[in-house]
């Protein structure tokens, strides 16, 4: 059985050197993560941000030993991860470059230029009203749509994957994944492949539209990631995005992420301020991002109920914080349940069954081929607790074996009562 990824994302900035990030991977192995994702190790632009990057060959200040060559230094942390079960995804960013990358300057012709000749910048449009548009002013943008750039920016990135491939990396996180053509991006990974046959690409298309990212379909991604984070539990949008996207790649669920607001401050902004409510809804929704799609991912300090966002500008080591609390055993717990439940590990059609209880969400996943299914009841109220007795499923989904961690690992019938506690979700399979 192939199991799916589960990702760590260990943030450079918040972690400080190449060096120091390999204090961290004991801590990442023991909570069953067996991939650890890192940010932008690039030399920046004149912005600082991690995703404007002027030199891919020279690392980031803030990450250097004050000797040691990038090639060197990731090298080591390859190697260190490897030992301890872990491989490494860096950060692909090629959609666009710093205004004052070497690669601008070197090849101002592989970029979109504005009519007056200066660099253009990326620019994205809110959906909701078209006169609000969001300009990254930092960044220039590279022409994929000209085809006399083609061969030169493949040869170019395709040189600079093997490069890293041969550092130790293993993984590839595609940064705008639908702003570069899928040709372009079938070749990348037929290089890559070429280099290491098991080398994965994971899209980032958060924020695109269903027909950018089905225009992906043959680009050959490993998997993209989905936008469980957003889900109010109620809406059929979730399921209508997984169920497409499974058709695609295989997706990975996150409860935040280096992108979002940290899940702390939010619940607190909505009430749920007090450090048992808090960590009770980490546990779910961790709980929930595990088993709702292939993969899982995670940003340092959410086992630690951090509360600060990270930034890819102004983050630094001295903002780590003191824990809320330590949920890294439940969350081990939780990665080693689902390592070992195959339909856990792939994408079959999965339907909400709605119980007439709002709070009560129930969800059942089947296996892409064959009988196995899971069930996954939850109670989305933090403060009280719930009964419910499922109906509605499928006439072979009758009873299950409970796989909850911390569960005696019973057998249930789903025509009897459930007692769920606050907050709580229970995960069955097949009996």
């Amino acid at each position: 059985m192939a199991e799916g990824p589960r990702v760590y994302n260990l943030f450079p900035l918040l972690c400080g050197s190449i060096r120091q990030w390999e204090d961290h991977l004991p801590h990442i192995a023991a909570m069953g993560f067996d991939w650890v994702y890192l940010n932008p190790f690039h030399y920046p632009g004149f912005s600082g941000s991690l995703y404007a990057v002027k030199d891919y060959y020279r690392i980031h200040d803030l990450m250097w030993d004050g000797q040691s060559s990038l090639e060197d230094l990731l090298k080591s942390f390859c190697s260190k991860a490897e030992e301890h079960g872990v491989s490494v995804i860096m950060d692909l960013v090629i959609n666009h470059t710093s205004k004052d990358s070497l690669l601008a300057g070197e090849h101002p012709e592989w970029f979109l230029h504005e009519a007056d000749g200066s660099l253009r910048s990326p620019r994205a449009i809110d959906p909701a009203d078209a006169r609000k548009v969001t300009i990254w002013g930092d960044l220039a943008e590279i022409d994929y749509h000209n085809p006399a750039n083609r061969a030169g920016l493949v040869s170019y990135f395709g040189n600079m994957i093997g490069l890293f491939i041969d550092c130790g990396i293993r993984g590839f996180r595609c940064d705008a994944a639908y702003l570069v053509p899928p040709e372009v991006w079938s070749r990348l990974i037929s290089f890559a492949r070429f280099k290491r046959k098991d080398a994965g690409f994971f899209a980032e298309t958060l924020g695109c539209r269903l027909e950018q990212i089905t225009f992906l379909r043959s680009a050959g991604f490993d998997y993209l990631f989905n936008s469980a984070r957003w889900w109010d539990f109620r809406s059929s949008w979730l399921l209508d995005q997984y169920n497409a996207f499974r058709r695609i790649a295989p997706s990975i669920a996150f409860p935040e992420s280096h992108d979002t607001e940290r899940l702390a401050t939010e619940l607190a902004h909505a009430g749920y301020g007090d450090p048992q409510l808090t960590e009770r809804a980490y546990r779910l929704r961790y709980l929930f991002s595990a088993v709702f799609s292939t993969g899982v991912m995670i940003p340092v300090g959410f086992e630690y109920g951090f509360r600060t966002p990270l930034n890819v500008v102004h983050t630094r080591p001295e903002h780590w914080e003191e824990p809320l609390f330590d949920v890294s055993d439940y969350i081990a717990a939780v990665n080693r349940m689902r390592a070992g439940i195959p339909v856990l590990n792939e994408e079959g059609e999965q339907r909400q069954v709605h119980q007439g209880d709002a709070e009560i969400v129930c969800l059942l996943r089947r296996a892409q081929s064959g009988p196995s299914w899971v069930l996954s009841v939850i109670n989305t109220d933090l403060r009280n607790a719930r009964d419910v007795r499922i109906s509605g499923l499928d006439s072979d989904v009758l009873a299950g074996r409970e796989v909850t961690p911390g569960s005696s690992g019973e057998t249930a019938a789903f025509d009897n009562v459930l007692k769920l506690a606050p907050g709580e979700a229970r995960i069955f399979v097949n009996a």
